[in-house]
């Protein structure tokens, strides 16, 4: 199986318009996940660096600028990678006939952002946010992924 075609990708993620089947949905979505996976892990190795204590080490430390330039980077490619996952799954969502295709798809997302945001505020904040209070974040982003993942890939006998 060869790379699709520009026209593909150009309907697959750049507007909502439109219907896929599980198949493709579930090709597209892990293409996506295997496009932002090696920046997920860049980022990852980044994040030591992101922890910068004036009291420690200087005003100006090479590696914690590279990691910070990076995360902006990587903000981008996350922001384009959601908008096209929404796109994708409005069209899974219009197709198994479930109404507001649009905020459906978003859903996913937004709790997903709302956990990673909490993850990384409470340590900035731990006496006023304890660690417990990011375990709902943690609980709603896998369920409300499940569901889709579950609606979107596996759901038998939705297709009009």
């Amino acid at each position: 199986m060869g790379w699709p075609s520009s026209e593909r990708i150009r309907f697959l993620f750049r507007a909502d318009q439109g219907r896929v089947d599980r198949d493709v949905w579930r090709r597209a979505a892990l293409g996506l996940l295997a496009f932002i996976a090696p920046f997920i892990g860049v980022g990852l190795l980044l994040a030591p660096y992101t922890e910068h204590d004036l009291s420690k080490s200087p005003l100006f430390v090479p590696m914690t600028a590279l990691a910070y330039a990076y995360l902006i980077f990587f903000a981008f490619v996350a922001m384009l990678v959601a908008i096209s996952f929404v796109n994708l799954s409005a069209k899974r969502f219009r197709d198994i006939g479930l109404s507001a295709p649009l905020g459906l798809a978003s859903l996913p997302l937004l709790a997903v952002f709302l956990a990673a945001a909490a993850h990384w505020l409470q340590p900035r904040i731990a006496e006023v946010m304890p660690r417990w209070q990011v375990y709902p974040f943690d609980t709603a982003a896998v369920i409300v992924a499940g569901w889709t993942l579950y609606q979107l890939g596996f759901a038998p006998g939705r297709e009009k």
